[in-house]
Parts: C-alpha cells; sequence; structure tokens
C-alpha cells in the first residue's frame, strides 16, 4: 500500500521501472482515492516518476477489482480452522490463498471493468449490482 508513511526508498530500488518493464512504460496507477493514498509525499512521488492517475470516483469501491480480491481473500481466512492466530500466519495464509485464486475470477474482473463503469454512469454514482 502507498500511503504518506510508506518508505518510498522502496520504490527507489527499481520498482517502477520493473513495473514499467513488467507492464507497460506508459501505465496509468489505479487507485481508489483514498485519503492515506493522495497524501502529498504520495503524489509528488508519483510526479516525480512521471506516473500518471486514472481518474477515479472516491468511495468507489464496487469500481474496484481488487476489493473483490480482498473479499474473497478476508473470506477464505475466515474459514480457516483453526484460524491464524499471529501476524506471520495471517501473512503465510493471505500469500497462500492469494496463489490459490483462480485465474479465471481475476479474468473474469478484469473484463467486467467496461460493464463496472458503464453502471457506474446509468446510475449516476449510487450504487451499483457490483
Amino acid at each position: 500500500m502507498l500511503d504518506g508513511r510508506t518508505p518510498l526508498q522502496v520504490f527507489e530500488r527499481g520498482t517502477v521501472a520493473g513495473v514499467r518493464g513488467a507492464v507497460d512504460p506508459e501505465f496509468i496507477l489505479m487507485g481508489d482515492n483514498a485519503r492515506p493514498h493522495r497524501a502529498l509525499l504520495v503524489d509528488e512521488f508519483l510526479e516525480s516518476e512521471d506516473i500518471r492517475r486514472m481518474d477515479w470516483p472516491a468511495r468507489s469501491p464496487d469500481l474496484n477489482p481488487i476489493e473483490h480480491i480482498w473479499n474473497a481473500l478476508g473470506r477464505a481466512i475466515a474459514t480457516r480452522n483453526p484460524p491464524p492466530r499471529t501476524i506471520q500466519e495471517i501473512k503465510t495464509t493471505l500469500l497462500k490463498k492469494w496463489d490459490q485464486l483462480p485465474q479465471e475470477m481475476i479474468n473474469c474482473l478484469i473484463s467486467s471493468m467496461k460493464s463496472r463503469c458503464k453502471a457506474c454512469i446509468s446510475v449516476r454514482r449510487d450504487h451499483t449490482p457490483y
């Protein structure tokens, strides 16, 4: 997560270049406009790296596919018996469950973006079925 407390030197070690190389040199950052993610420190860093942000309505988790992934991961951990008891167990379980997410689920979330945006526009930014 990138916020005002993130040690930005993590990104100075080549992460931005790595993302550009793996995704696209002209990638656009999709964020959620949460206040911590819009901290001045973050904005300045992104500007210094010439990283563009996608225009994104505030408080729109229904549009953000990653929110559905977090939900699926949370449910997977909640049903674990016994539940994770330490931070390390939570991390390990999250990583394991992340690796087990079906690629088809991720592909479906990505391909639904056009209809998500259309739904948001049609309800004039009110609640959508997503």
